[in-house]
């Protein structure tokens, strides 16, 4: 992502609609509409998938400016009106002028239990030389003679945050290495050499290949060289643009075993619409279960937290996609695990289930326009009763009390065109 193509019609936001489903229209349901029955939802605490990592977004002081201190408590805090968010991102910058520009939202992040990660656009200018790239004359990449320094150059940036109180949880090479006509290009064979000559000096986790549209062709020669793979520790990715259809990974789950996998940026389903246009914001809440259910990351992040597209508003506010981001943030907290459920019981219907402790987190998406009549079941799990949370065109992440459980099972309406959480007792 670049500040120039921050809310306007790019290149990147036609191919983030690639991947989206048409925008729904606005008029709602007539009053008196029936209620649907869906298949029982089963949910199977003994089968486990991924360990989630946590949800979260960008912060970007250069480009829009810092968040403020209430607004990092916002993004960061797990009770009402807050987010959740557990993971910040920030950018590496060229200069170490200016390491310290995120330094307070990075401190404070932290000190709210948030993972921060970092991610750099361009090495210092001294290490990088311009070549011809089709019809860019301009294009430029990391000389080869300076690998060893910008290793040098990341492990400094990581040091400089360590001595001011943020240990970083990991560290990436570069930021859309197939996407850089703004910054700076890397084949998948010069990161497979970088990783393999010069990643294992980097002093914390290191994340690669960030491919903007999770393009295999810059992952898989990761994946398929020993030595490359030994030293990246997170699989990152980004999904512009990128189809439901190429969300799983067989390659990983064959090879990746004791590495992570992240999907590290997205907007969507665009930069262009209010983030509290409704039912659209729906949208973020079933891409979100795909990337758990169907591409298995273990964390989401989000650009630019604040922005009139994104998860808060400019003036602080949680807007209608922060409430489907906080329906998986504050619950679904790093170290849950996500268990098997039955994912799509009905039409315009997406469950995704965790596990944390005794506790399960039941994360349920309505996209359709008539309510749904849908049953639970607990299966190698006991409750007694389930509080529940509520999205829809009027509410955020509202209260809806507590429900009791009977063998092991339980009944609640899904509303039209809404997202609600479910956390057991």
């Amino acid at each position: 992502m670049t500040q120039a193509r921050d809310g306007v019609l790019s290149r990147r936001a036609v191919l983030a609609a690639m991947g989206a489903v048409p925008v729904l229209a606005t008029a709602t349901p007539a009053a008196g509409a029936a209620v649907t029955a869906a298949a029982a939802v089963v949910i199977d605490r003994s089968a486990q998938r991924q360990t989630i990592r946590g949800f979260g977004g960008m912060t970007h002081a250069a480009w829009i400016g810092d968040l403020t201190a209430a607004q990092r408590d916002t993004a960061f805090g797990t009770g009402e009106g807050r987010l959740g968010f557990s993971v910040l991102r920030i950018p590496v910058p060229e200069n170490q002028a200016d390491w310290g520009r995120d330094l307070a939202t990075a401190r404070r992040a932290s000190e709210l239990g948030a993972a921060v990660i970092a991610s750099p656009w361009n090495p210092p200018a001294r290490m990088v030389e311009t070549f011809v790239r089709g019809s860019q004359t301009n294009a430029r990449r990391l000389r080869y003679d300076m690998y060893g320094a910008y290793a040098q150059h990341l492990n400094d940036f990581n040091t400089y945050l360590r001595n001011n109180g943020v240990n970083l949880y990991g560290i990436s090479v570069q930021n859309e290495p197939d996407y850089a006509h703004d910054w700076t290009w890397w084949t998948p064979a010069e990161m497979v050499r970088f990783l393999r000559e010069n990643a294992g000096s980097i002093g914390t986790r290191v994340i690669a290949p960030e491919s903007f549209q999770y393009l295999k062709n810059m992952s898989d020669p990761i994946l398929n060289d020993a030595a490359a793979l030994a030293n990246v520790d997170i699989i990152g990715a980004h999904l512009y643009g990128t189809s439901f259809a190429n969300f799983p990974y067989p390659l990983f789950k064959q090879k990746g075993a004791g590495k992570e996998l992240w999907m590290t940026e997205v907007y969507y389903p665009n930069s262009s619409d209010s983030a509290d246009l409704w039912p659209q914001a729906l949208d973020v809440g079933e891409h979100i279960h795909r990337a758990m259910v169907e591409a298995e990351f273990q964390a989401y992040v989000w650009w630019y937290i604040r922005r009139g597209y994104g998860p808060m508003r400019e003036d602080g506010q949680i807007s209608k996609r922060g409430a489907n981001m906080a329906h998986f943030a504050r619950f679904v907290r790093p170290g849950y695990v996500r268990v098997e459920a039955t994912a799509n019981p009905a039409s315009n219907v997406y469950v995704s289930a965790y596990r944390g402790g005794n506790s399960t987190v039941v994360v349920a998406v309505n996209k359709g326009t008539a309510a749904v009549s849908q049953q639970f079941t607990l299966r190698n799990g006991t409750a007694s009763s389930v509080s529940s949370w509520l999205t829809d065109a009027s509410r955020n992440v509202a209260s809806q009390g507590t429900t009791g459980v009977s063998n092991g099972s339980f009944t609640v309406t899904l509303p039209a065109r809404s997202v609600m959480t479910f956390v057991t007792a």
